[in-house]
């Protein structure tokens, strides 16, 4: 889920933490940010997320003149098709780590390469077989520098969540 080349710019940067609440002058005044430890305008801690606005096949990026599944239920009446493991069930991200190396500063333009990590299974109480998978995004910049490490975590279930017996009083209002 990351852009093969990824370029930072101040203005990104800004918009980003504002997106996310975080006011830290750190991420957009230049001169407040030269009296810091990071001697700069930086990138909140996770900003390499927005990398995927950059890739053009990222699956929840709209794109224009095409249906877009979204990030409701359903919003557009498109179905998304089920990944693999089969069982009908369903996924979602659980988990995401960063190992920053050294800071993103404007300027760099990133470049990602995504591997798989681990993979185990956990058995669940209502839908049967948890399956967990890792990837790992390795962010270099310009000059080839390891910056940071990501490491995501999803979950499919084998099968849709068993939904629990509706109550007596919620049988009697139907």
């Amino acid at each position: 889920m990351a852009a093969k080349r990824f370029p930072i710019e101040a203005g990104h940067i800004m918009m980003f933490a504002r997106s996310v609440g975080d006011d830290n002058k750190v991420y957009y005044d230049e001169d407040y940010a030269k009296t810091t430890e990071a001697r700069g305008i930086i990138a909140p801690p996770t900003f390499p997320q927005s990398s995927a606005q950059f890739d053009p096949d990222y699956f929840l990026r709209p794109k224009v003149g095409q249906p877009w599944f979204g990030s409701g239920k359903n919003p557009t009446g498109i179905q998304r098709a089920s990944g693999g493991g089969g069982g009908g069930g369903g996924g979602l991200h659980a988990e995401q780590h960063f190992e920053y190396h050294r800071h993103i500063r404007p300027g760099d333009v990133l470049t990602a390469t995504v591997k798989p990590g681990k993979t185990w299974e956990k058995e669940g109480r209502r839908s049967g077989k948890l399956i967990f998978s890792e990837s790992i995004t390795e962010y270099r910049d310009q000059n080839g520098e390891l910056v940071i490490t990501a490491r995501g975590v999803g979950v499919r279930t084998e099968r849709p969540v068993d939904q629990p017996a509706a109550s007596k009083s919620e049988k009697a209002e139907a």
